[in-house]
């Protein structure tokens, strides 16, 4: 390629990267001030720009293209003032996800979400239309361009990822947005000048809005709000990355998340010290011990307390830290050794080398601390008791794995003849949470090898959290008769045992937990109850339960590693009636709904295009009319469904999903630019090298389904950047493949108004991709998006026209004249 033709396209680099850099500090806004779940709006937004743009550079694809040089050089200066003035709009709306909840308050907040689209569409729109404008100016080099664009997309979000070690993520947009005033510097033509002049000039003006505007703050929802406006707080320490910003916050409102008796006092027990609070992204994580008051006499009130009572000078492995509290209690309740996975590495840092003013875990040769995974660490040797700390879970979002079946089977795998799992579950939002951890535990126990899963389950409760207590050995009599002693000495329940008399435990509960209806909230049980008890001995015997009825109690796996799933999204009447008491954790599937019905709606609008508008956007001669709805929503799609597929494995594999998600999203970006550019040598041969690539992606998400998990489980024991590299590895081949289909569907269409209409055809199944993938892993499971992608890429293989070979038809098309 000419320099000058190179030269032209590092301005789509530059443009490409600043994109993406923005939709990344965007969905660092919402985790940030609002809630993570919220982030899905940016990727839907961002895609309804693409597609928007894509319409109207078909509808008015000459009109556009006359005056190309001149909206190429205008465009970076608009785009810096769009991207500008969208962040600071959406950093001043007063959207409130709680009021979304609510009956009386739902209807303004509707508003807010429309304003958001308002505020951040503009700039998706312009940047769409500077791309696919940069596609008709450039149709001979269709891989290059799209290559250069997934480069670019790349570089922008490696970018982001490095700034957020750097700086408060609010600040990340004022930085990237420097990537878009600087593609004019790169432009060529006669009004490269204007462009600079006008870049120059919206970047001082944007960069000043950002300045000197109100700065965003966070929401009063959020945990961190409360306790950081009490009088006296203090922020003693912050730690910037991309997994969060962290806060370690200093109030009179802080205490250890730990589940003690009421009746610690009659035991003679002081409650827990008075600790600092560690916030991610304004949600409290961890309790971290003030300096010397790392004080854990109040264990044998917890209710963690009873295996490590019931066997004395354990060797246990605990899983999750909750700042160093967990193993200053094993050692407090008699336990000779104690292994620790903690994999936040801000609470991990905080036990080994101490945050600002907060105490470190002090060095003990009875504690040794793991930097791996739950199911890697299970390998590290032979257990007495293998505990889960009760804010694991909250920890961090890769930390659900731990409650998967295959992981407990590990665990179990990992005792002694008659060992101990002790898992815990918050029962506060919904009791059923308990149920479906029970059809985990039988799941779990089965892939152990237990004959009979209810031999080996224990169940005790106070009124908001359980323990379940898995014993490699069938409980005996007197075991059995010791957990009960301790539940009655703290006012536990015992929910299960084996032999359990439901209908006699009721006249001595000390937590009454009554049989609610979800559909109507009207309280079912008629007398003390204990609803965990009336369903648990069916469930660990495999049988249909009333709950199941209304939630999701399929067993929790590396498949399905999403716990908090447990509301039926076919009932979606029940559940906008009922939205009122839906944990926040189960929201973001009803957001997943209401984006993808948008995308959807969204998607068929852009099919449509072609019968509003039949002359001005049809393909080239030759080649068809009814393929490109098919070819190019099928790649949309597919490479989404891969990509989620890798990010969600990945992030087990590393147990780290931020660097998952940094690693695959950059990586593939990458290869698939590369293999865009290798598009570009090959389109002599357009639907042999489709079907080449249809089938290399077809054989390596059959690989991935059939050994796939295999491999992940026999690699964990290796170190982090090994594994890192091996993510990368495994991504590179469909990723290199997956960059080849595109930009051969475009050279298909030619140099014709189908062009840009194809790449919005793109982009607006690209949104309906991302909401979908994440419910189909929800409801089916990781390897269903395995199995679409690679029938989607076989489906638009089969679609995409082949090349006639006739002399008219080299005369024809454009893409046989450049190669001729």
């Amino acid at each position: 390629m000419k320099r000058e033709a190179r030269n032209s396209l590092i301005p789509l680099f530059l443009v490409s990267a600043g994109a993406v850099g923005f939709e990344s500090a965007l969905t660092r806004y919402f985790a940030v001030a609002k809630w993570s779940e919220y982030g899905y709006w940016v990727i839907s937004i961002v895609m309804v720009g693409f597609a928007l743009s894509g319409v109207v550079m078909a509808l008015l694809r000459d009109p556009l293209a006359r005056i190309g040089p001149t909206l190429r050089a205008i465009l970076p200066a608009l785009m810096t003032l769009a991207a500008a003035g969208g962040y600071y709009l959406t950093t001043q709306n007063p959207f409130n996800p709680l009021e979304l909840q609510n009956p009386a308050t739902w209807l303004p907040q509707l508003g807010n979400i429309a304003l958001y689209y308002a505020w951040l569409l503009p700039f998706y729109f312009l940047t769409g239309l500077y791309i696919s404008l940069t596609f008709v100016m450039n149709a001979s080099q269709i891989g290059r361009v799209y290559g250069y664009d997934l480069l670019g997309a790349g570089a922008g979000a490696a970018l982001a990822l490095g700034l957020m070690f750097l700086v408060h993520p609010y600040y990340l947009v004022p930085i990237l947005i420097a990537l878009l005033a600087l593609a004019a510097v790169f432009q060529s033509g006669e009004k490269r000048w204007l462009g600079i002049l006008l870049a120059l000039a919206a970047i001082l003006v944007g960069e000043s809005w950002l300045t000197f505007g109100n700065p965003p703050v966070v929401n009063q929802f959020k945990a961190v709000y409360a306790p950081s406006q009490t009088p006296g707080a203090q922020v003693l320490d912050t730690v910037r990355s991309p997994r969060g910003y962290y806060q370690l916050l200093d109030d009179f409102t802080e205490r250890v998340d730990t589940d003690v008796s009421n009746n610690a006092g009659l035991m003679g027990l002081a409650g827990p010290p008075k600790t600092f609070g560690l916030y991610r992204d304004g949600n409290r994580i961890s309790a971290i011990a003030r300096p010397g008051d790392l004080d854990a006499r109040y264990a044998p009130a917890a209710m963690s307390a009873a295996p490590w009572l019931m066997k004395p000078n354990a060797r246990g492995l605990l899983i999750g830290a909750s700042g160093g509290y967990r193993a200053a209690e094993a050692l407090a309740l008699g336990a000779a050794h104690v292994d620790v996975v903690e994999p936040e590495p801000v609470i991990r840092r905080a036990m080994i080398d101490g945050l600002d003013r907060a105490s470190r875990l002090a060095p003990d040769e009875r504690v040794s601390i793991l930097n791996i995974g739950p199911v890697a660490a299970a390998r590290t040797g032979r257990y007495d008791i293998i505990d889960i700390a009760p804010d694991f879970m909250d920890a961090g979002p890769a930390n659900e794995t731990a409650f998967a079946a295959e992981t407990i089977a590990a665990d179990l795998r990992a005792l002694k003849e008659d060992g101990i799992v002790s898992i815990p579950i918050s029962i506060r939002d919904f009791p059923v949470y308990a149920l479906r951890m029970l059809a985990t535990v039988r799941e779990g126990l089965k892939q152990s090898g237990a004959a009979d899963p209810s031999a080996h389950v224990v169940v005790y409760r106070s009124a908001w959290s359980v323990r379940i207590l898995l014993s490699k050995s069938p409980w005996d009599p007197a075991r059995l008769a010791a957990l009960k002693t301790f539940c009655d000495q703290r006012s536990f329940d015992m929910s299960y045992y084996p032999g359990i008399d439901v209908v006699a435990l009721r006249s001595s509960l000390y937590n009454d937990l009554p049989q609610v209806s979800f559909d109507s909230g009207e309280i079912v049980s008629q007398g003390p109850d204990d609803a965990i008890a009336d369903e648990a001995a069916a469930v660990l015997r495999g049988e249909a339960v009333p709950s199941g009825s209304a939630f999701n109690l399929s067993p929790v796996t590396l498949d399905r590693p999403a716990f908090h799933a447990v509301l039926k999204l076919d009932h979606v009447d029940t559940l906008i009636r009922r939205i009122e008491i839906l944990p926040q954790a189960e929201i973001g599937a009803l957001v997943n709904l209401a984006v993808l019905a948008q995308a959807i709606l969204i998607a068929l609008l852009v099919l449509a295009v072609p019968l509003f508008a039949p002359r001005q956007v049809r393909p080239e001669k030759g080649t068809g009319r009814v393929w490109p709805v098919v070819y190019f929503p099928a790649l949309g799609l597919g490479f989404l469904f891969i990509e989620i597929f890798l990010i969600e494995k990945a992030s087990f594999f590393l147990n780290d999903r931020t660097s998952a998600f940094a690693l695959v999203l950059t990586g593939m970006l990458i290869f698939s630019g590369l293999g865009s550019m290798i598009a570009g040598m090959l389109t002599r041969w357009p639907k042999l090298a489709t079907v080449l690539a249809a089938v290399l992606v077809a054989a390596w998400c059959f690989a991935a389904w059939r050994f796939g998990q295999t491999l992940l489980m026999d690699s964990l024991d290796l170190p982090f950047a090994t594994r890192a590299l091996l993510v990368l590895l495994v991504a590179a081949p469909p990723s290199l493949a997956l960059g080849l289909p595109f930009p051969m569907g475009l050279s298909r269409v030619g140099d014709s108004p189908a062009l840009p209409w194809a790449w919005g055809l793109n982009g607006a199944f690209s949104v309906v991709a991302t909401p979908l993938a994440n419910l189909i892993a929800r409801e089916a499971g990781f390897s269903w998006l395995l199995i679409g992608a690679a029938g989607l890429y076989l489906i638009a293989a089969l679609a995409l026209p082949a090349l006639k070979r006739t002399a008219r038809a080299r005369n024809e098309d454009p893409v046989e004249r450049m190669a001729a």
